[in-house]
């Protein structure tokens, strides 16, 4: 077992330095700090995605919000000093309805000039972003294979982000051309893959060395435990087998104590048995006559028989 666990260790150790050969990182290039040529007034202001749920529409003097378990954009304005809706909008139909992830939820509006813009997606593969009117009427609308989340406006083009199954996509679909170009126009689409593990890892092991070493390496630490259960349970029972047979000569002795005991009890019984038979032998006998003497008693009333007769039986006397 020792010669076992020798060549196993060795192998281990073996494999260990040709995983850490392998995967020696190489050494990466310079670069520069990220402050390095960056100048406060000549810097670009970042693109944002953003999902907005409430939005004020200066043209309109109104606000547009979104109601995410209807299914539906109101249009809310100062009506008499307060508050109220003026226009409503559902982006999908929602009455008995049990295909939920299928069901195009408002997810982000804007207000463009005169117009609402709605960006609507579904949980699974779909989506559409419109524009509405002030009377929430459907102007124009295009629709998407993928669903969406996010949505941006920059220098008449109107940018959207989603997910599809493999990363993510950003639509940018023009505005300069009308709506005409909004609905029938070319949507340029970025999609961007996120990578798998599997690729991951063969990015960074080509050849499959460390994946070998690493896989190797497991074998040999499951052999190794295995013969340390199997060493551990052998012992484990020879103790348990030792304990057994201490235990069965422990109860022979008590029982070969027993016997020897009860031999001496009976013995002693024996000897109890003849002592008082001797004894009764030596009693005198008695003689055995009985004697019955006649006690004679005065009479009362209270034992007169005739008392307990019927009266039927006195009146004919």
């Amino acid at each position: 077992m020792n010669t076992i666990y020798k060549l196993l260790f060795a192998g281990l150790l073996s494999f260990s330095m040709l995983t850490a050969v392998a995967q020696e990182p190489t050494e990466a290039p310079e670069q520069q700090p990220a402050h390095e040529g960056c100048m406060m007034h000549g810097m670009v202001p970042p693109v944002e995605f953003h999902s907005v749920k409430t939005c004020y529409a200066p043209q309109m003097g109104a606000f547009v919000a979104v109601d995410s378990i209807e299914c539906s954009i109101h249009l809310v304005a100062m009506v008499n000093g307060r508050l109220d809706t003026v226009g409503s909008y559902q982006t999908d139909n929602i009455h008995k309805r049990h295909d939920l992830k299928n069901i195009l939820r408002p997810v982000s509006v804007s207000a463009l000039g005169q117009y609402i813009v709605v960006l609507a997606s579904a949980v699974n593969d779909t989506a559409y972003v419109a524009f509405l009117d002030k009377d929430m009427n459907v102007v124009a609308r295009r629709g998407f294979n993928s669903p969406m989340y996010a949505m941006h406006f920059e220098h008449g083009m109107l940018m959207i982000a989603g997910r599809n199954p493999y990363g993510y996509d950003i639509n940018i679909l023009p505005l300069h051309g009308g709506f005409e170009a909004f609905e029938h126009g070319e949507i340029l689409s970025h999609h961007y893959r996120v990578a798998k593990q599997a690729e991951k890892i063969k990015d960074s092991d080509p050849v499959g060395i460390g994946l070998t070493a690493v896989a190797v390496a497991v074998v040999f630490l499951a052999l190794v435990c295995i013969s340390l259960i199997i060493s551990g349970s052998g012992k484990l029972m020879a103790n348990m087998g030792e304990k057994k047979e201490g235990k069965k000569k422990g109860g022979a002795a008590v029982a070969a104590a027993a016997s020897a005991a009860d031999k001496e009890g009976e013995i002693y019984a024996a000897i109890a048995t003849a002592i008082h038979l001797y004894n009764n032998e030596l009693h005198d006998e008695e003689d055995t006559v009985i004697t019955i003497q006649k006690v004679e008693r005065e009479w009362t009333p209270w034992n007169a028989k005739y008392y307990n007769m019927n009266q039927y039986f006195n009146n004919r006397r």
